[in-house]
């Protein structure tokens, strides 16, 4: 669990370095790591030994757990290599043995590494709500009171998963993409703000009220803010919260549990990374 042991990532510093291995990283190569991580003023190489040096940049932000989150991930990703996804899956596969004894492991959602927690029996890692959220979003979203009303909104869908109703959990995960999208897109596009959205089929603008949850996806993913793999996800959330309509519940007559709502919650995972690593911080 976070904040990681020491001797974790003493551990995670050494596969990353991998000296003398096929992939062994150089000091400039490390740099790119910790940037393509998406941490904020990643760390210059000094030229000291490297897998200390990597210990010292972990051990600084080993309460940062989204930073330490991302790095985990981006060591797994398959866009990091250029054997992609075997090359991947073996740093996959070592990192999640360091990581056992912390109950933690990384899997892969449409392609996309997460990292979730460890189930009591040792199964499937479990997802939820990600963590330091209001933190994470203060970085991303300049609006505190939009921080507010999303961090609430995503409170209550943890608090309907708690409580069976599972329907309205995956709704309200649904609902705070939609909220967090729109505010990220109001507030960095000053077209988007002052005009709306690109004509849709009538040839007019669309403006932000109207914006729906199909349309914020696509847009971010046209921005090059989020992946494709994270898009394609969010757009099966986005099917499932469409079950906000009885009638196309008494369609489809969906048995959601809470399996279902952390499998909503896994692409929330990979969204809010991708834009954590793509776009600056307020204030930055």
């Amino acid at each position: 669990m976070f904040p990681l042991d020491p001797r974790t990532l003493e551990r995670i510093a050494a596969i990353v370095v991998d000296t003398g291995g096929h992939y062994e990283r150089k000091g400039w190569q490390l740099e790119q790591l910790f940037s393509a991580a998406g941490w904020v003023d990643p760390p210059e190489y000094d030229g000291s030994p490297r897998v200390p040096w990597v210990v010292e940049q972990l051990t600084e932000r080993s309460t940062d757990r989204s930073a330490i989150e991302r790095f985990l991930c981006r060591i797994c990703d398959p866009v990091e290599y250029d054997e992609g996804k075997p090359a991947a899956d073996a740093f996959c596969q070592i990192i999640n043995e360091k990581l056992q004894p912390e109950r933690l492991a990384i899997t892969y959602i449409s392609g996309r590494p997460v990292l979730g927690e460890l189930t009591d029996d040792g199964g499937e890692p479990m997802f939820v709500q990600p963590p330091n959220l209001d933190q994470r979003l203060r970085g991303l979203i300049e609006s505190k009171t939009t921080v507010d009303v999303l961090v609430k909104r995503a409170k209550e869908a943890d608090i309907c998963a708690s409580s069976g109703a599972h329907t309205l959990a995956i709704i309200g995960i649904g609902s705070f993409v939609e909220g967090m999208l729109l505010a990220l897109l109001t507030e960095r596009d000053r077209e988007i703000c002052e005009n709306g959205f690109p004509a849709g089929k009538n040839g007019k603008h669309i403006t932000p009220q109207r914006a729906g949850l199909e349309l914020l996806i696509n847009t971010a993913r046209s921005k090059n803010w989020i992946q494709f793999v994270a898009a394609d996800f969010m757009h099966r959330v986005r099917d499932y919260r469409n079950f906000v309509h009885p009638g196309k519940e008494l369609a489809e007559l969906p048995d959601f549990d809470q399996e279902s709502v952390r499998l909503c919650w896994a692409p929330v995972h990979v969204v809010l990374n991708d834009l954590e690593e793509r776009l600056t911080r307020v204030g930055g």
